[in-house]
């Protein structure tokens, strides 16, 4: 890599400190930005986004050796000031690894990072000065006084922009064709780390998330919706006759039950909601946003299981309750309210239910609780 006016870089003649130490940066005094700074706008699917990060239970934990090594590796090799891992939340950027730096997290509206997840490219700065989007950045303009930026976005195992490896630097530069696809095989290295940690909180036979990972992200999500007042339901679902199943066809056979319901719920719930199963039959959705369209994606699970062409599908049968939560009751204990509130879901008495001739069952919400629920039975 070069200085954009083509020379190399000698950044221990430039700067009064050396590289890899940490650079004494506070943020604590930097002023608003002015109307000329372009603050990044959110990307079309940040709700999935948010989810997706959230889940992999990575933002506010302790640095880790595997993470600090790929960004001691850039700082080396492109020979820059300031090497970071970036994941952008909702309202800030924080550091998962940082050479050159001692923040831990600056705010997202002003972010180089914020921009560098809205596409898929290495996004490459080499004058923040001359960058009508830049420009006037209190970051630019005060400590750490970036010139340079070369972020490439970081996808979550589910194929989200979840925030950056980036290069930074106090003088203009330039990136070759080389070093840009240097930069993108480095990236890979922390999608692969990144992977690795998901481990915990995916379920290995349904590849959906399980009991823990659908905490993480409730914990994270729902305060968010309580102080955008936006709407969270619920559905849960629970395999009926599933022991019988394993008892007469054995647990292989019973595996591909789980499996096969674990794809109908995530091809019939929109992407950004979150599939989890939480027990051996058990299974939960947790959905956001204004609309979050429950019933349809009811009516959609039970048309696709009917569709379904295959032994399995004619045993699958489940019994499902909704219910749309308080976002603020659900901040506050999100533990105890999604997994104990379906024991009183299935207390609740035979009057809620009515049944349909085609051998689904559906119920309205009974007086002394805000679940409605129903069952689908295969026909035939």
């Amino acid at each position: 890599m070069r200085d954009a006016g083509g020379t190399r870089g000698e950044l221990l003649l430039s700067y009064p400190f050396k590289i890899g130490r940490a650079l004494p940066i506070s943020f604590d005094n930097i002023l608003s930005a002015n109307d000329a700074m372009i603050e990044p706008p959110r990307p079309v699917d940040e709700i999935a986004r948010l989810s997706s990060l959230h889940a992999l239970g990575i933002l506010d934990t302790r640095a880790e050796e595997r993470f600090d090594r790929i960004t001691r590796m850039t700082q080396r090799l492109f020979d820059v000031e300031i090497s970071l891992i970036s994941l952008v939340d909702a309202d800030r950027q924080w550091l998962k690894s940082k050479q050159g730096i001692a923040a831990c997290e600056t705010s997202r509206d002003i972010s180089f990072c914020g921009h560098a997840i809205l596409g898929d490219e290495v996004l490459i700065v080499e004058d923040a000065r001359a960058d009508a989007r830049f420009a006037d950045n209190p970051l630019v303009t005060s400590e750490p006084h970036i010139r340079f930026y070369a972020g490439c976005p970081i996808h979550s195992p589910d194929g989200y922009r979840i925030g950056t490896l980036c290069l930074i630097d106090r003088k203009p530069r330039c990136l070759s064709d080389e070093d840009r696809h240097t930069l993108v095989d480095c990236a890979k290295l922390v999608e692969n780390e990144i992977l690795l940690s998901t481990q915990a909180t995916v379920d290995e036979l349904t590849q959906v998330a399980n009991r823990r990972g659908f905490n993480l992200v409730a914990r994270h999500v729902l305060p968010l919706c309580q102080r955008n007042q936006t709407r969270v339901e619920l559905a849960f679902f629970d395999l009926d006759g599933f022991k019988e199943v394993n008892d007469e066809f054995g647990h292989a056979y019973g595996d591909d039950v789980l499996k096969l319901f674990a794809r109908l719920l995530t091809e019939c719930f929109r992407s950004a909601d979150v599939v989890a199963r939480i027990g051996g039959d058990e299974f939960v959705v947790l959905m956001l946003g204004s609309d979050p369209k429950s019933d349809a994606a009811l009516r959609r699970l039970e048309n696709r299981a009917a569709a379904e062409n295959s032994e399995i599908a004619g045993r699958l049968a489940w019994s499902a309750g909704r219910v749309e939560f308080d976002s603020e009751r659900l901040a506050k204990d999100c533990d105890v309210v999604f997994l104990a509130m379906p024991a009183t879901f299935w207390s609740l008495p035979a009057t809620c239910w009515t049944t349909l001739a085609n051998g689904v069952t559906r119920g309205s919400a009974c007086p002394s609780s805000p679940w409605i629920r129903s069952r689908h039975r295969p026909v035939g």
